[in-house]
């Protein structure tokens, strides 16, 4: 009898611990859900903000590309031809006193010719034929005095080099003025979101992502054009201007 009455009162105490034990499962479910829907979470209540910013610099650099063509049936002889016009072409840089670390090969290419047949007889396929070869050198200088731009081109001119592109007037290092844009867009952005804040009546916590989408320089406005005593019939004359940088940057921030 006495081990019938504690076996009854080892299972009430079993289903009271699984009676507790379910409640509390469901206290917990019933939280997780709560907090689920809530607004309060770090990451969820966020502002976020843009600024712009701008910067200007005269540049230090130009920048020109020059391209020699030569062709020639045979097309040793058209190598030997675009060597010694570029050869030329660099004994004037030199004599301009271009540093021979600011000027550099951006390709050399040696292609075919081709003659296409005006007629064929019919049902016959006419191939073309090499009529000869074209050789091409391209060269890029950069010269850090700009008001030698005029006067490179102009020696380029007298040598014969015929493909001739720039000056492009730019920062030999932009990130200084990149960063003065940078900066000015972040003052921007934390201002605006100081007002936004304040308009609603809560506070700014930690930056929670930062994007930047700066652009690259724009040319505007004209500097003092270059006026130089050169010997060079066809030397232009080339104002510098000022290079402006924009950055364009996206803030957000935790409030709370």
């Amino acid at each position: 009898m006495q081990e019938l009455m504690n076996n009854k009162l080892t299972r009430y105490a079993l289903i009271g611990v699984l009676v507790l034990l379910s409640i509390f499962l469901l206290v917990k479910t019933i939280d997780i859900f709560d907090e689920l829907g809530r607004t309060n979470a770090p990451m969820m209540n966020t502002i976020t903000v843009q600024g712009e910013g701008r910067a200007a610099a005269v540049p230090d650099i130009a920048r020109v590309t020059y391209t020699v063509t030569e062709t020639n049936q045979n097309v040793e002889a058209a190598q030997e031809a675009a060597t010694a016009k570029n050869d030329a072409a660099l004994a004037a840089l030199e004599e301009l006193e271009i540093d021979e670390d600011d000027i550099r090969t951006v390709s050399y290419n040696v292609s075919p010719q081709y003659d296409y047949p005006r007629t064929c007889p019919m049902g016959r396929t006419c191939a073309p034929t090499i009529s000869g070869y074209q050789v091409s050198q391209t060269v890029e200088v950069k010269i850090r005095a700009t008001d030698m731009a005029s006067e490179v081109l102009g020696k380029l001119g007298e040598i014969g080099v015929q493909n001739i592109n720039g000056p492009e007037f730019t920062l030999d290092n932009p990130d200084e003025v990149r960063g003065e844009a940078r900066e000015e867009a972040i003052e921007k952005a934390r201002a605006e979101a100081d007002r936004l804040a304040d308009q609603l009546g809560v506070r700014l916590g930690k930056v929670v992502s930062f994007y930047d989408n700066s652009q690259q320089p724009i040319p505007y406005g004209y500097g003092e054009s270059m006026e130089m005593d050169m010997k060079a019939a066809n030397a232009p004359t080339l104002p510098v201007g000022q290079n402006e940088y924009t950055a364009n940057i996206s803030i957000t921030y935790e409030i709370r």
